[in-house]
């Protein structure tokens, strides 16, 4: 749950960013970030966009509810 989210936090304060920046900003490695946000896209909670011919990542809105519901968490 930890790995998560400090995901969640790196994506809600930084909003759309590529799955390299993500795992840099969380000190995630990139190939268990990549299977997080697979994970979460299944979900529902984020989403691929391309802008700029790059691939970022973003929270949909119930990512952002569910983000905020962990981060309360675990505090």
């Amino acid at each position: 749950m930890t790995v998560l989210s400090r995901i969640m936090q790196t994506m809600t304060e930084k909003g759309a960013k590529g799955r390299t920046q993500i795992s840099l900003d969380a000190n995630l490695n990139y190939a268990r970030l990549a299977k997080h946000i697979v994970w979460l896209e299944k979900k529902g909670l984020a989403e691929s966009t391309v802008e700029n011919n790059k691939i970022n990542v973003v929270l949909t809105e119930n990512g952002k509810t569910f983000a905020s519901t962990i981060s309360n968490i675990s505090q």
